[in-house]
Parts: structure tokens; sequence; C-alpha cells
């Protein structure tokens, strides 16, 4: 383990699969990392350290835990990590607790959580792109399953800092200056992929192994690059549709045993982030006047499914 001394202070707002995996990859390089989640999560990890399982190594860390925001006090980075249907309530109480110094990078799923960040609190957040396929099978649990590198941007010295971070970690961290593209590039792959899957109660890989399930995904794909071309917004490496689409059945076959956020926030009854993929490629193609039949569709049943469980 490194010496304390030499790192910055890191705290985890929203400490839950993505959150407790990079934390973890962080604290297990000897990084200062508080953890703030929920109170089995936190009690968890008091108790018993912060499991990581990943695909490389199984390892227990003994990580500082806590329910409360005001633990983010003096941190000099931020993992925001909260849902995005907790973003303005948890960046309001966040600005509370950090300064103008504080590096808070949003690794949330949506295209516009930076922007509602400094709507809510005023916190010019960074916005970062996460591909990790985690878990979270019990409290303090993370089950890692593929992938675990981050995009951020664009270049400027926090961004340059934060990945210099991650790479003391061996956590691959790009810098971006598309980084708008690079956010509907993800986008693309949520949109296609975890209303199905949670739907459908179904892996990656039994979607792609599904010749109907594909059809819907290719749908919602060219639905979804219909609405960025409206906006003006270039994803990079999805100017070609056809190339957007085999994208999407490559991280399905990638990340094949894997079910999406969306389905294990269905499974468990949880509200989902739907507004902020499906949800909102469909209003904002119907503002530009842009069709999103199935991209609409998929957002109509995961809030109807939501509305029958919240009964």
């Amino acid at each position: 383990m490194s010496s304390e001394a030499n790192w910055p202070r890191i705290a985890v707002v929203g400490a839950g699969a993505v959150g407790g995996y990079f934390g973890g990859m962080l604290a297990r390089v000897g990084a200062p990392v508080v953890m703030i989640g929920r109170p089995s999560f936190a009690e968890s990890v008091k108790k018993s350290g912060l499991f990581l399982d990943t695909v490389h190594f199984q390892e227990r860390l003994q990580v500082e835990a806590s329910t409360e925001i005001s633990a983010a006090k003096g941190a000099d980075f931020v993992l925001f990590c909260v849902k995005t249907i907790d973003t303005a309530g948890a960046s309001r109480e966040l600005a509370k607790y950090v300064s103008s110094s504080s590096t808070v990078v949003s690794l949330q799923n949506g295209v516009n959580n930076a922007e509602e960040i400094r709507k809510a609190s005023g916190i010019e957040a960074v916005s970062a792109v996460v591909y990790v396929a985690a878990a979270m099978p019990s409290p303090g649990h993370i089950k890692h399953l593929g992938r675990g590198d981050l995009i951020v941007g664009p270049k400027n010295k926090r961004t340059d800092q934060f990945a210099a971070l991650c790479a003391r970690a061996k956590v691959g961290c790009r810098i971006a200056e598309n980084i708008e593209g690079e956010l509907w590039t993800k986008l693309v792959w949520n949109c296609a992929l975890n209303a199905v899957s949670g739907l459908g109660r179904v892996t990656y890989g039994e979607i792609i192994a599904s010749e109907d399930a594909k059809k819907v995904v290719e749908a919602a794909v060219y639905e979804v690059l219909a609405v960025a071309r409206a906006k003006k917004i270039q994803p990079p490496g999805l100017e070609d549709p056809k190339a957007a689409l085999a994208g999407s059945f490559r991280i399905a076959e990638q990340m094949s045993g894997t079910r999406s956020s969306t389905a294990q926030d269905m499974a468990r009854g949880k509200r989902t982030e739907i507004d902020s993929l499906n949800g909102y490629v469909a209003r904002l193609g119907a503002s530009l006047g842009v069709p999103t039949p199935v991209n609409h569709t998929l957002y109509t049943l995961v809030k109807l499914q939501e509305a029958g469980v919240a009964k």
C-alpha cells in the first residue's frame, strides 16, 4: 500500500456498484477514500470492509464509510455516482461541503448530468462516460463482470489531474475533447439495451440471441442517432448507423452475462433512470420533431411497471 500522505482525498457520493468499483480500485492502491451510501452499505463496509470481486482478483479492503454527504467535506475529488433521479438533491447537499478547488466527477448514466448539477447546486462538474459491468449482490460486495474504464473531457487541468489519478489506480481513463459526443455514444448503447434487458428480464447475451429483440435494438439505435443528428451532436465512430448497431451488439457480446442497471433496479422494485435514457430521447425527439416510437414505448412500459410497483 502507498502512503496516504501523497494522495488527494477522495469521496464517493452514492456508493453502489459503480462507485464501489472505482472507489475501491483507488482505495486498493492506497488512496484515502470515503464511501457515502445507504445505511446497509455503510454498516457492512464498516463491519467487514469492501469486498472487490473482480474478473482479475478478489480482495477485501478496509475503507471509510458513511451515510452522510457531510463526510465529503475537504475532499479533493468527488466521484458523484447517485442515480439521476437524485442528482438535484444530492448535488445541493454536496455543495455545502466542497470548495471550488474540489473536482466533482459525474459517473452517471445519461448525457446532461453536469448541466443538471450546475443548475441545482452551482457546482461545475466534470462529465465522465462510464464503461463497467458491475453489480452489488449484497451490501459492500462489488461484483465486477467486465470492462472498467472511463472517458472524461474536455482536456483541462481538472481532467488531466483526474486521468493521472486513475492511472495510479490502473483504471483506464481517456480524455476526449468531444465529451458530449462520447456521452451520446454511451446513450445509444443504454437506450438500445437497458430497457429491453429490464422488461424482458434477460441478460445482454439473451437479447442478441433473439432475432426479434435485435430488431427492437436496431430501431432504438436508429432513433437515438436521428435525434443526435437533429441536435447537431456527433457521437464519435457512429457516423454510420449500421456501424452503431454493430457496436451495440458488440457491447452486448462483451457483457453477455450481464443484466442492465435498469433490469437490476426493476428486479428490486426500485425506481430506474429511464427518464434520463429512453425517456430523455423521446422528449428531445418530440421537441425537435423527430419521431421516436420505439424509445417512447420502452420508456412508457418501464414507467408503467414502476407505477405498478409503487402501488
